[in-house]
């Protein structure tokens, strides 16, 4: 992660996917507009994968959680504070003063963890050099890391308490220690004291106290700089934070940042004063911007903004047409004819009520699969198109069917079906239906009385849809590409049109691709990767090639066939072009019962490297690829997966990945992958590693929509670990409908 030598990306896996559809918010689906609603608070702009959020107008408020400070994490200026985030906020700040910007996004991970991802650039880097010591970077560029941990929430008598490690994986050029208090010492008056280490103990340091601070020797960077810790000079830091108004805050500071390097040998600014002062305008509830002086000779800017997953920009709800009331039955003493179970035995009976079924549903955005019925009994098999709750969807598939069956059928069996495969079986009892939907506490009192199993083979005697097979469908909708990090041009993008189309041949057959055409592109003017000195066969890093002539692109063109072989087993074989880069057969096999919290697969992929016009041709590289998996749901929305196995580059190892998941679809999280590969051989950043960010739209739009926009943000993209990036994988397709995922969001079924 040296300044300036390599290049890193964010990307949008948007292929035909399975679980959930990931098209554009503002794409055309067979010839018709998706709408939008007006004054969201954050609105996806027509840009695929959301590549831009738009701010609209927002009741001005005072910000929820701290302040933040130039490094992007809760402080006063240039220090940190010892508050932290409120739990689950994200938060993105942009600062520059004497030629330093930093962008850093944050993350409250859990109430007490907080991760930040950094990118610094600092121009005139060698301007005052001799020639003999320049870097030969005109601009200097780093990204770095920063984890802080809440040792002690404010109380009445007490502080905030937090240990913060400020640039732990990275160059180790930033890196710094700290411990930080925060504490209200009076309304609307912050208080903040600390010691630093590192950058944040070279001035007025009192002393050494764990020993001396080795050299930064950070090879191909990317490492934890453990060795460092807590060593050399420690100084004291501090301030105070008054909040004039509801909108106005003013700070100042007392700063033991040294900027040794930037103020002094290469005289980027000038470093007069320790002291720091800086005004700061609340102008929406998620945005605030301030202007400092800091360091008794600069002046400088920031903008702040604060989003949280749980809470919709506005505080506003989900618009949407209300669900159909449930209609009750008579009592059987006032109409026993009702409740006659004669009518089962009427030939014509079980296809009248699937087509009035299949009627009901198809209004309200769902399709019907299958429908098995008795006198007492139904089954029905559907697949939801609307709804990112999944238990919104069984909710008013429940309520359809009090209005199409007879009085006789008391047990509703729902099971969601998701590209061919029974995803699970949910059983309602249909009095509890009629009884529970104004009591008290209602989706809790229902969850109680649910039922929850894997759903089985399709029974005999089921009538399926009459139309669902074949079908075929089509969107056309912006595409963006990011390209990030390069130091000749820190943001790429190219922007232009993504053609979809997918044809249902049969349950779990599937035909599908993808065409893309630029309208605009900088993303083939990067050579960093072309250049890379790395000896691992080329799998990503000659990504400018790919960009540079595969326009038009065939992005994908697959058949896959999706299977329930067995009870809580599921299988996918995809055969075609199953990326931009890569071509081949993926097979995978997935065991995962309804109301387990374990996962476990394996996948299985024999793949040629693609032409760099992404046509229909084939480089001379193949290779034979696939990893085990496990999955697991810690609760409270914390998932960990773990996969082994051998990567494009045919390097073998591990991959770690952690994430949060929010009841409303929100996901957030990061992923490490350690091969074979020694750090050398790897290249700058030493291993793998990045930040994954999905944000459904209907959090967006506030209408709903099963549409996710997710974005995977790495510091660098080299050879080393690299992974085929196939769509419709098994885990992410069916978890959503089991246990985890239906409870997450089991509070929406009766909306």
């Amino acid at each position: 992660m040296a300044g300036g030598k390599t290049t890193g990306q964010v990307t949008w896996p948007l292929g035909p996917g399975a679980a959930a559809a990931r098209s554009g918010p503002c794409e055309i689906h067979d010839g018709k507009p998706l709408g939008s609603r007006r004054r969201v608070g954050l609105r996806a702009s027509c840009l695929t994968g959301a590549a831009a959020l738009v701010l609209t107008a927002f009741p001005a408020a005072a910000q929820q959680g701290p302040t933040l400070n130039f490094q992007g994490v809760p402080g006063l200026i240039d220090m940190p504070g010892g508050a932290a985030l409120p739990d689950a906020e994200v938060t993105a700040v942009t600062s520059y003063f004497g030629g330093i910007t930093r962008t850093t996004g944050s993350f409250q991970f859990s109430p007490r963890i907080t991760a930040s991802f950094r990118y610094l650039s600092i121009r005139n880097w060698d301007r005052n050099l001799p020639p003999s010591e320049q870097d030969g970077y005109e601009t200097y560029y780093d990204r770095s890391f920063d984890l802080r941990f809440l040792l002690l929430e404010e109380s009445a008598n007490l502080p905030a308490v937090t240990l913060g490690f400020q640039d732990f994986i990275g160059t180790g050029i930033l890196s710094g220690e700290y411990l930080a208090a925060t504490k209200e010492i009076m309304p609307r008056l912050r208080v903040t004291g600390g010691l630093g280490w590192g950058r944040l103990g070279a001035r007025g340091a009192l002393g050494s106290p764990f020993g001396s601070r080795p050299d930064i020797d950070f090879g191909e960077g990317g490492k934890p700089t453990f060795s460092q810790m807590f060593r050399g000079p420690m100084a004291p830091f501090g301030g105070v934070e008054w909040q004039a108004s509801e909108r106005l805050g003013l700070k100042v500071e007392y700063s033991s940042e040294g900027y040794d390097e930037e103020a002094g040998r290469r005289g980027v600014f000038e470093r007069k004063s320790r002291f720091n002062f800086g005004a700061e305008y609340q102008i929406t509830e998620n945005v605030r911007l301030g202007g400092y002086y800091l360091y008794g000779s600069e002046f400088g800017a920031s903008l702040q903004v604060a989003l949280n997953p749980r809470r919709r920009p506005g505080n506003m709800g989900i618009q949407d047409a209300g669900p159909i009331p449930v209609r009750l039955r008579p009592s059987p003493e006032r109409d026993a004819e009702a409740w006659s179970p004669s009518w089962a035995d009427h030939p014509d009976s079980a296809a009248i009520l699937r087509d009035n079924v299949a009627k009901y549903l198809e209004a309200d955005g769902m399709r019907l699969e299958a429908l098995t019925v008795s006198a007492t009994h139904v089954q029905l098999r559907y697949r939801n198109l609307r709804y990112d709750a999944v238990g919104q969807s069984i909710g008013r598939a429940a309520r359809i069917l009090t209005h199409t069956l007879p009085a006789s059928v008391e047990t509703f069996e729902l099971i969601p079906v998701v590209e061919g495969m029974p995803a699970a079986s949910v059983s309602l009892r249909r009095s509890d239906v009629e009884a529970l939907e104004h009591a008290p506490d209602a989706a809790a009192a229902m969850q109680a009385r649910r039922g929850l199993a894997d759903a089985g083979a399709l029974p005999p005697g089921a009538l399926t849809s009459t139309d669902l097979y074949p079908r075929f469908t089509w969107s056309i909708g912006p595409y963006a590409r990011l390209g990030l990090f390069d130091p000749d041009e820190p943001v790429r993008g190219a922007l232009g049109a993504r053609l979809r189309a997918r044809y249902d041949i049969a349950p779990g057959f599937v035909l599908s691709g993808s065409v893309t055409k630029n309208l605009v592109s900088n993303l083939d003017k990067q050579t960093r990767f072309f250049d890379s000195s790395s000896d691992l066969q080329r799998v990503r890093s000659e990504t400018r090639l790919y960009d540079s002539k595969g326009d038009p692109a065939l992005e994908t063109l697959t058949m896959a066939w999706y299977a329930k072989p067995a009870a809580d087993i599921y299988s996918r074989i995809t055969v075609g072009y199953l990326e931009r880069m890569f071509g081949g057969v993926s097979g995978e096999v997935l065991w995962k019962p309804a109301t387990s919290r374990l996962g476990l697969g394996a996948e299985l992929n024999y793949v040629q490297q693609r032409s760099f016009n992404q046509g229909l041709g084939f480089r001379d590289y193949s290779v034979v690829t696939g990893h085990v998996s496990a999955y697991y749901d810690l609760g409270a929305g914390y998932h960990a997966q773990i996969d082994v196995g051998r990567y494009l580059a045919e390097d073998w190892g591990t991959t770690l990945s952690l994430d949060r998941e929010f009841a409303n679809g929100w996901r957030v999280g990061a992923f490490a992958t350690f091969t074979d590969v020694p750090s050398e051989a790897f290249g700058e950043g030493s291993f793998d590693k990045g930040i994954r960010v999905s944000i459904p739209v209907t959090w967006v739009l506030g209408t709903p929509t099963r549409n996710v926009q997710t974005a995977t943000i790495r510091p660098l993209t080299r050879d080393g670990g690299a992974r085929l990036e196939v769509d419709g994988r098994l885990y992410e397709t069916v978890r959503g409908y089991h246990q985890g995922g239906i409870d997450g969001q089991w509070g929406r079924f009766w909306r």
